[in-house]
């Protein structure tokens, strides 16, 4: 299958093409305990840090229980995952992902006990609880089992509460940096130069210098905030430029060829040879009244039988006639991805061939 990509008729707006530096999420992560399901939980005895973790609870709300007196199905150690946004305040809330970390089926009905979660410097961060969405079914009999989705994971819609929030003086910083999603030499310098353009305008002087493919350096003016200024500058469309690739998925036979790929001309032929070799044995009888014995003369017959190929002139000065010409020779996926390896190996793709 070939993928033919859109040709943009507008640019993109910078903020769709670029990242702030500095501004992006953090990840979370806890460890907790899903109570109340029913008898889908860990076992105790191949999850013994359930019981751990579940006495250690007990213990902290004032019940003592001795080592080895749980022994019900109905708890499951997770592990629970979240992503803390950039500028959040204490007392949003965002959602978390909860994965079993034992050997429960299923969490479906339970409920996440009271679990902090923390960044990658140790602080805790938002605190996780509520009842767990699943989406996943399980259920077994003695001769079959059926399993839908997955059961042993889920998520919790809002069900962090922030209780701390990042530090960050993003208004005051008097530099900004843009990070390209998509790094190009050609798309740094337009976008600098349409940040300028509109400058000149706005404040009398540009303000923007392309660093190198993948940064864009921007002077804060004094008179404005820096969140009014990427309000302004972020909805400027750009034509970002993209390098001439061709990616090949040679699992599910996806190729996907950019606009800017070339061909140069080069004459392809494609077939495919199938060679028989089939083994006849032949039994010989000796001559009649001789001392002769009864042997098996080997016979083999080789056929060789080869498909109708096509030789074809194949130039690629613009994205549809190099699709043009791929589709004209009449092969499936596969040859196709072994037509376009060879034309890179030949030097006549004028590409990054990609193989995923």
């Amino acid at each position: 299958m070939i993928t033919m990509p859109a040709i943009a008729i507008a640019g993109s707006r910078i903020k769709d093409i670029t990242d702030v530096q500095g501004i992006r999420e953090n990840q979370l992560v806890g460890y907790g305990l899903v109570i109340g399901l029913a008898g889908t939980g860990d076992t105790m005895r191949n999850s013994p840090f359930t019981e751990q973790s579940a006495r250690s609870m007990l213990q902290r709300l004032g019940v003592g229980v001795p080592p080895g007196s749980i022994r019900a199905q109905n708890v499951a150690a997770v592990v629970v995952t979240a992503r803390l946004p950039p500028f959040i305040s204490p007392g949003e809330r965002i959602d978390v992902t909860v994965s079993s970390l034992g050997d429960a089926t299923s969490l479906m009905g339970g409920t996440l006990v009271m679990t902090p979660l923390s960044a990658a410097d140790g602080k805790a961060y938002a605190v996780a609880q509520g009842a767990v969405s699943v989406t996943g079914v399980a259920a077994s009999g003695q001769a079959e089992s059926l399993t839908e989705g997955t059961p042993t994971g889920g998520r919790i819609p809002g069900g962090a509460l922030v209780e701390r929030e990042l530090t960050a003086d993003f208004n005051n910083v008097s530099e900004l940096s843009l990070k390209i999603k998509n790094p190009d030499f050609s798309t740094a310098a337009r976008i600098a130069d349409v940040i300028n353009d509109y400058a000149k305008d706005a404040f009398g002087k540009p303000i923007a210098d392309a660093e190198d493919l993948r940064t864009v350096s921007i002077s804060r003016p004094a008179r404005l905030s820096a969140s009014r200024l990427m309000a302004e500058i972020g909805g400027l469309t750009v034509e970002a430029d993209t390098a001439a690739r061709v990616v090949i998925d040679e699992k599910t036979g996806t190729i996907v060829i950019g606009s800017n790929v070339r061909v140069s001309p080069v004459a392809v032929a494609h077939g495919n040879i199938t060679i028989r070799v089939t083994e006849l044995p032949e039994v010989v009888q000796p001559e009649p009244f001789s001392e002769g014995e009864t042997a098996i003369e080997p016979s083999t017959n080789v056929s060789a039988e080869q498909e109708d190929s096509k030789v074809a002139m194949l130039e690629g000065p613009s994205l549809e006639r190099l699709v043009h010409g791929l589709n004209r020779i009449g092969l499936k996926p596969a040859g196709i991805i072994a037509i376009l390896q060879a034309i890179k190996t030949s030097g006549a793709l004028q590409a990054e061939l990609v193989i995923q």
